[in-house]
């Protein structure tokens, strides 16, 4: 038998009163069982690049883990920071994560004057989704007219040409532009820089003639590669990709003027600071899971992308340790956006 309560009615209220006030101030994920409705998740560039394939199959994958629609939106812009800014500033709820790259968090930083948010500050890192290796592309027509096969033919022509090459990325201080940034520096190479609203536009250009040479990210190049309409020279990783084995690396391709070239992009997924650490740690684990899945793994490996699912802390690390990486990178280019 239950024993009958001490207390006088009245205080009984003044503590029902309280407990449904505490209740009313947790955020609406902590009071039920998230996610209770579609989840946002922002691409901070135009579809068709490599940031919107990986989330895209990401998204897939947490509506079928979680049971509620997560939808793809891209907000190109700015070098992605205009989708990161939606995302910092949005609700911590849980509802709103940004599949943010080595542009938003750890270059534009670097790049630009003003920043609209703090890659640090700003955001609670989920998980990184994956590396990519970015791979020197050039037009497979126009490298055929010009004899260009190689880096060394391709510094060549560019050494007796200066201006006639256009280079083309997915927006300034994103990994692309800076991988040709950083290209140029050690070759003394000149190229006139186009920056896009992601790889998707831009690689749209380098098939129909328009741009000459892209340093794209490796997924988002491959089918263009396997097709024919471009031609890569050569990967910006440390090691040769399994995607393309006869693709030699920057570095193996360029000579002694190129030694120690390397200049990959990784993307992940981040939430507004401030979000509770149980959806934080809900979202990594079905990421890892879904990452170690073959049907997923096999995909991105495929492609080039060499699939991760870290934890939070350990995300968080790379993103620090990358934004001391590529601050002396970003100066020594000379780059700089207003």
């Amino acid at each position: 038998m239950t024993a009958p309560s001490t207390l006088v009615p009245g205080r009984r209220l003044l503590l029902a009163t309280a407990v449904l006030a505490a209740c009313s101030a947790l955020p609406a994920a902590a009071q039920g069982s998230w996610p209770t409705k579609p989840v946002r998740m922002v691409v901070p560039f135009a579809p068709g690049g490599t940031t919107d394939i990986l989330a895209r199959a990401m998204a897939v994958e947490l509506t079928k883990a979680l049971g509620q629609p997560f939808v793809v939106d891209n907000r190109a812009g700015a070098g992605g920071n205009i989708g990161a800014d939606i995302v910092a500033k949005a609700a911590p709820d849980g509802y709103t994560i940004l599949m943010g790259t080595v542009g938003t968090h750890a270059i534009n930083k670097w790049l630009y004057d003003k920043m609209p948010f703090d890659p640090v500050k700003d955001f609670a890192p989920i998980s990184l989704v994956a590396g990519v290796p970015n791979v020197m592309v050039v037009n497979a027509e126009k490298a055929r007219s010009l004899k260009i096969g190689n880096v060394q033919q391709f510094i060549a022509y560019a050494k007796a040409n200066p201006g006639k090459l256009n280079m083309a990325s997915s927006g300034n201080g994103t990994s692309i532009h800076m991988a040709g940034e950083l290209f140029k520096t050690m070759t003394g190479a000149y190229m006139v820089h186009f920056p896009y609203r992601g790889s998707g536009p831009a690689l749209m250009d380098m098939v129909g003639g328009n741009m000459d040479v892209m340093f794209d990210n490796l997924p988002s190049a491959m089918q263009q590669i396997k097709a024919g309409k471009l031609t890569a020279l050569a990967v910006t990783s440390a090691q040769r990709s399994a995607a393309l084995p006869d693709v030699p690396t920057v570095e193996q391709a360029g000579g002694p003027q190129l030694k120690g070239f390397e200049a990959s992009s990784w993307f992940g997924l981040l939430a507004p600071a401030g979000t509770p650490m149980e959806i934080v740690n809900r979202i990594q684990q079905e990421v890892a899971k879904a990452i170690k899945t073959p049907d997923v793994s096999d995909k991105l490996l495929a492609q080039g992308a060499i699939p991760s699912g870290n934890t939070p802390q350990e995300f968080a690390k790379l993103i620090d340790a990358e934004l001391k990486k590529w601050a002396p990178v970003v100066k020594a280019s000379g780059a700089k956006v207003d």
